[in-house]
């Protein structure tokens, strides 16, 4: 088979008109002299294929395509199959139409946020940041634009974080740059009950563009414990951020999907200042539109951590059939149970200050949210399991 056939079976999703080839070259050439490791020899031919502008790195065995504006990489040292890193805009400045600028492109790259407005709309804009999945020595560039109508927030991104990846985690799916669109209420109102977290729903955006997905496909006795267990009434569902469980998260308590996708199961030791005792800003939205803050919260003048209001039962868990047996000890999601006044927060992690009611990260269970108290946005249904 030639090169050109290999080449179309690698790139075809579907036939589409070819990109122009401007901004591709220029991506193109950016790649060549900046990594150099992947992209060798320089000066390739340019070819056009079912919609792809594609460069093709016999040293190195390596391609490098773009679509759509977006950025595609093929090869072993980038995992499996074909990759998204990125858009054409996030590595050099495209062409524009005459007599336009672009917007202004905000670097939140290990940016350290300040603000604690709880209102999305207040953080409109457009912003990027440079990043590594240190797993792979592979560099991405992540996106994300926060845009507001008829109040409501769309979060567009490509999922990728302002924060290097990988550290000290063993993700089962390399990461990729998964587009993902979110829409979060600018004016979200408590419904007087609360409403459960599912396996259908991503749970909230931060301000990173990165989604938060606290359940885990994964319970006693289901397949081999780590994946399969789509039944939400199933009992013993493992918790992701106990220490006594291995799913291979990261120093940022994330790791991916199975398309890629970068998220959140706790703290993401990122955006805000977590070590010291300052009042912690706004680092996301919830699905249903109440706003997420970071550990520490004014009490009175007095600046501390919230306390979450879960604690681990006492006791043995049921033996037999179907149960674990053993000690309470915080390795399912069943070991806890919710007292009311033990901590600061309610059922689902929130409490109001200062008249406004959110969400906290917190260093225990539930870690960022365990339930909503508004109406969660059907842009956050990830379908069926």
């Amino acid at each position: 088979m030639t090169r050109s056939c290999i080449l179309a079976l690698l790139f075809l999703p579907g036939f589409l008109l070819a990109e122009e080839p401007g901004d591709s070259n220029r991506l193109f050439d950016f790649a060549e002299l900046h990594y150099a490791g992947y992209f060798s020899p320089a000066g390739r031919e340019t070819m056009s294929l079912q919609g792809y502008l594609v460069r093709y790195y016999p040293e190195t065995n390596t391609y490098l395509g773009t679509r759509e504006g977006r950025v595609y990489v093929h090869g072993e040292q980038f995992g499996v199959g074909i990759i998204e890193v990125g858009r054409i805009s996030d590595f050099i400045s495209v062409s524009t139409e005459p007599g336009t600028a672009p917007e202004t492109v905000v670097d939140l790259t290990d940016l350290i946020l300040t603000r604690r407005s709880g209102n999305c709309a207040d953080y409109a804009g457009q912003y990027s940041s440079d990043v590594v999945d240190t797993s792979r020595s592979l560099s991405f560039s992540g996106s994300l634009s926060i845009s507001v109508s008829n109040n409501t927030c769309t979060f567009s991104s490509n999922g990728i974080p302002n924060h290097d990846m990988g550290q000290g985690g063993a993700f089962a799916t390399p990461v990729s740059a998964v587009t993902q669109n979110f829409m979060v209420t600018a004016t979200p109102h408590q419904t007087g009950s609360s409403t459960a977290l599912t396996l259908e729903y991503d749970n909230a955006v931060l301000l990173n563009g990165v989604k938060v997905d606290i359940f885990a496909a994964a319970c006693f006795g289901v397949g081999d414990g780590k994946i399969g267990c789509n039944n939400i009434n199933q009992p013993w569902r493992y918790d992701p951020m106990s220490p006594l469980n291995n799913f291979g998260t990261d120093s940022h308590n994330a790791h991916t999907q199975p398309s890629g996708a970068y998220h959140y199961h706790g703290n993401p030791r990122a955006l805000f200042d977590f070590s010291t005792a300052v009042e912690s800003p706004v680092v996301g939205f919830a699905a249903d539109g109440f706003p997420i803050f970071g550990t520490y919260f004014d009490d009175n003048g007095t600046v501390r951590k919230a306390e979450s209001s879960y604690r681990v039962k006492s006791g043995t868990r049921p033996s037999g059939a179907g149960n674990p047996g053993g000690m309470y000890d915080g390795t399912y999601r069943d070991d806890y149970e919710f007292v009311a006044g033990l901590g600061d927060l309610d059922a689902c992690n929130g409490m109001t200050v200062d008249g406004v009611y959110g969400y906290y990260i917190t260093d225990a269970f539930p870690w960022i949210i365990n339930c909503f108290m508004g109406t969660p946005d059907s842009s956050f249904r990830k379908g069926p399991p």
